[in-house]
């Protein structure tokens, strides 16, 4: 009987990924077209090499950082921007079309009915969620459960796409995924074919990870991207208050590539961030930590999460800041298949 559920189960995710398929091409708009708009295709295989694999991408780059691209000069930069303004509307839209837009954005489930909940359906897609808490509150396992939840059909809180996992603390662990894709009644070897990783070991490396990205969510379905953890390299590879300022900026434009990303390919970005002592808090405040990354990556993440720990296995997350959801704390829970409701 399970394995006739499953089979139907694994036809229904390749049906759904077929009904996926034509709206995908709604999202973006392939930078092939700017052929047709009479750009050469010596000069759109050099966007390619640079990393622009869609028209909508191509608009978020300054023309400044076009003419940096080796082998284009001012004249075509204009001429390429020009063809793709035709290709994709980048002026005005109306509320009720906005409203439209949000139509397409996805919540991946978390695991925890509670937790979904508190962010109104779960993660969503086209925007950055940062989690940030003490070591073993939670974020890390929550990146897990996300890789298999992610995986899941649309009509069973998922998002029916391939994840992208960036790694910077070494904390990624396929035996993990494990337990979890067991739980969701998923097969964990496709679970773990559809993960693509990498471990990063500088903010630069990051970076290019980062641009390597999109040849890869241009050809398939992608619907989330980790960065486990967004700050770490920063804090190692800039010292001191004499290189704040730089590492602020690198992190600036990091946190830009993040957003692009998001709003470019309609993926939900994960990121989780680490805390600093704030010793200079006062008396009055009664946990005197505070995320890292100062105000840029404040502004940067749409939905701030707070984690920190609960009774035993417990945690609780607290909306720290959000457009769209008011302030609040759910209660979950750390199970060997991933995060799920506490019990009480």
């Amino acid at each position: 009987m399970t394995a006739t559920l499953k089979a139907e189960e694994q036809n229904q995710l390749q049906l759904v990924e077929r009904e996926e398929m034509d709206d995908e091409d709604d999202l973006f708009e392939a930078i092939d077209k700017l052929i047709n708009q009479g750009i050469n295709a010596g000069d759109v295989k050099k966007l390619q090499d640079a990393g622009i694999y869609t028209c909508n991408g191509l608009m978020m780059f300054t023309k400044k950082n076009l003419t940096g691209i080796k082998g284009l000069s001012e004249a075509k930069v204009d001429k390429i921007c020009e063809a793709a303004e035709k290709i994709v509307n980048y002026g005005y839209i109306t509320g009720s079309d906005a409203l439209l837009k949000r139509k397409s954005v996805i919540h991946i489930t978390t695991g925890s009915q509670a937790l979904d909940e508190l962010l109104g359906g779960g993660v969503e897609t086209s925007a950055i969620t940062e989690a940030f808490g003490e070591f073993r509150s939670g974020k890390t396992q929550l990146a897990h459960t996300l890789c298999v939840s992610t995986q899941l059909p649309t009509n069973m809180h998922g998002g029916n796409g391939k994840v992208a996992y960036i790694d910077t603390e070494g904390t990624f662990r396929p035996d993990r995924i494990v337990p979890i894709a067991e739980r969701f009644g998923m097969d964990p070897g496709a679970v773990l074919d559809n993960i693509i990783y990498a471990r990063a070991y500088t903010y630069e490396h990051q970076y290019n990870l980062l641009l390597g990205l999109a040849a890869k969510m241009s050809e398939e379905p992608f619907r989330l991207l980790i960065v486990d953890s967004v700050i770490a390299l920063f804090r190692v590879d800039f010292t001191g208050r004499g290189e704040l300022a730089e590492r602020q900026q690198k992190l600036a434009q990091m946190l830009s590539r993040l957003i692009k990303i998001a709003e470019e390919f309609n993926v939900a970005v994960y990121m989780t961030n680490q805390v600093i002592a704030d010793p200079g808090g006062g008396v009055f405040i009664s946990d005197p930590k505070k995320p890292a990354g100062g105000h840029v990556l404040a502004h940067a993440a749409t939905i701030r999460l707070m984690f920190r720990k609960g009774k035993g296995e417990q945690r609780v997350c607290k909306v720290f800041d959000a457009p769209n959801l008011p302030e609040a704390e759910a209660v979950f829970q750390i199970t060997a298949g991933g995060i799920a409701d506490a019990k009480d």
